[in-house]
């Protein structure tokens, strides 16, 4: 038997905790964010039809050339201000190994998506954390003082995760013009807001926007996201990514899925009418509820523990999201919009917890 001892991780990854989000066994999960029902039957028959000619034993496209050239004509921009990869957090990752690492530093305005820290601890890039206010808004005397730091990255997420708030364009606009480097305004749930930032983006702006397919296509499980930006941005991260990084059937089922636009915004038109519902019915309950643009609402027990609730529910078989880690969510749930059914089913549990 070896005697030699084991080569320990990086003394900062050695103090991280991972990324977690439970997968438990019940009838009604409603924490992850996900599309609470598949797509269409017709998008499983064209990408079978796709997947009878692919060419199993060849290398798949290294630039995906045709999936970035769909999804630019669906946002108006030409392929080389498309990136795509596996999920929008390997987006997020490759902004981070590209602008980011040893002696440089990103901001976040907390609280705020999780994943926008630790991926950047994760490729060694500092993280200069700011306060949002009391109503979760960015406060723009705040983001100053960030900034006066000198982040290379400033990271917005709109609508905000997990709180639902959807920055102004006025806001976004300022801190486009504040922020010393470049803004990531992630929008894994801007087909769900009123307005989007890619309407900023341009060949001399520094932004970039990122979206997923994982919540309003319905596509979760095939790992898929991508950012629109200015060409030298897109070009700095073709540098740095894994060669033949997105396999062909992402980049098959990507392109597949472009063809059923109509269904995906019949489909958030009624996530949308759904959230309005189920936030009123919220707001008959014994509980805090904040304003949605995304496809989930958060909300407090003004009466209960938090944790409680949250166990009580999963004991009825309905699992939502625990939000106590986030910075000032103590106490704090998240919803996700489902099925009428599955919300009203989440309702009657979580009424019945409160009584």
């Amino acid at each position: 038997m070896s005697t030699k001892q084991r080569i320990a991780p990086r003394d900062d990854v050695a103090l991280m905790e991972g990324y977690h989000s439970p997968q438990v066994d019940v009838a009604v999960r409603l924490n992850t964010n996900e599309s609470p029902v598949p797509p269409p039957a017709a998008f499983k028959a064209a990408l079978a039809a796709e997947l009878d000619d692919l060419t199993w034993h060849r290398y798949p496209d290294r630039a995906a050339l045709d999936l970035r050239t769909a999804i630019g004509e669906l946002h108006g921009v030409g392929p080389e201000q498309v990136f795509a990869a596996n999920g929008s957090n390997e987006v997020l990752q490759t902004l981070c190994l590209t602008f980011g690492g040893h002696g440089r530093s990103v901001a976040v305005f907390e609280p705020t998506y999780a994943l926008h820290s630790h991926i950047a601890r994760i490729t060694g890039t500092g993280v200069i954390e700011g306060e949002r206010t009391d109503a979760f808004a960015l406060d723009l005397d705040e983001v100053d003082r960030v900034l006066a730091s000198g982040p290379e990255i400033t990271f917005l997420c709109s609508p905000n995760n997990p709180t639902g708030l959807v920055e102004p364009r006025e806001v976004v606009e300022a801190v486009v013009d504040r922020a010393p480097g470049l803004v990531v305004v992630d929008e894994a749930y801007g087909q769900f807001a009123p307005w989007s930032a890619l309407e900023l983006v341009d060949e001399d702006t520094p932004l970039v926007v990122t979206r997923t397919y994982s919540k309003t296509w319905s596509m979760a499980a095939a790992r898929l996201g991508y950012l629109v930006g200015p060409r030298w941005v897109v070009d700095a991260l073709e540098k740095v990514v894994l060669p033949y990084h997105l396999d062909a059937v992402t980049q098959a089922a990507g392109r597949v899925a472009l063809r059923f636009t109509d269904e995906m915004e019949a489909r958030v038109a009624e996530l949308v009418e759904e959230r309005g519902r189920l936030s009123a019915a919220l707001g008959d309950l014994d509980v805090d509820v904040w304003p949605s643009g995304a496809n989930f609402v958060l909300f407090r027990p003004r009466s209960a523990d938090g944790a409680a609730v949250w166990q009580q529910l999963v004991d009825r078989s309905v699992l939502v999201r625990n939000c106590a880690s986030w910075p000032r969510l103590e106490g704090c749930l998240r919803v996700t919009i489902g099925t009428r059914d599955e919300d009203d089913a989440f309702l009657g549990a979580l009424e019945e917890v409160l009584s």
